[in-house]
């Protein structure tokens, strides 16, 4: 008997209340469609989809060669799009996030790891199946973030759970260092 596969991603992991807050914030203004979990709230950085379970120590080895800086992520634009996604996105995406993803990205496929081919939108799912944004202003949540998340997608009664396999910092703000490719 095979073990089964892991559904798995790298992601930016919100942080309690964060989460809370963007949960409290969807509910008031009646969002419609299918809400994501306020505890699987992310932005993912790279999807994986299914993996064995033997290559998350590679994982975990090539996302512990990575060396990004921390930095703050606004979200402050709410978005529908055409399957249904309602989300949140940053306005002016941080290059610190845009230069994470990338080298993320890269080293995955550097290693044969087959990943979308699509250009990186950044964005926190709010719920899917939604027919049109809700009739409200988007909000603007400032979101401190200072590290990165390997999950695995798990399917339970309750619905999707995303369990977190590692954690891995990012650097100060006003460390010396840089991002390195």
């Amino acid at each position: 008997m095979s073990t089964p596969p892991l559904r798995l991603f790298f992601a930016l992991p919100c942080s309690e209340p964060l989460a809370t807050s963007i949960a409290l914030w969807r509910e008031a203004a009646s969002c419609g469609g299918k809400a994501v979990a306020r505890h699987n709230l992310h932005l993912t950085l790279a999807f994986l989809g299914e993996q064995p379970r033997g290559c998350v120590g590679e994982l975990e080895n090539l996302a512990a060669s990575l060396v990004g800086e921390a930095f703050e992520l606004r979200l402050d634009q709410l978005r529908c799009w055409q399957n249904g996604l309602l989300h949140l996105a940053p306005a002016h995406p941080p290059q610190a996030l845009m230069s994470l993803a990338a080298s993320l990205q890269d080293r995955l496929r550097g290693a044969g790891f087959a990943l979308e081919r699509r250009p990186f939108h950044p964005h926190l799912t709010l719920a899917r199946h939604c027919t049109h944004l809700p009739a409200t202003t988007a909000p603007t949540f400032d979101w401190p973030v200072n590290q990165f998340t390997l999950f695995a997608s798990e399917n339970t009664a309750s619905g999707a759970h995303y369990r977190a396999l590692a954690h891995w910092p990012l650097l100060p703000r006003d460390s010396n260092e840089r991002f390195t490719q």
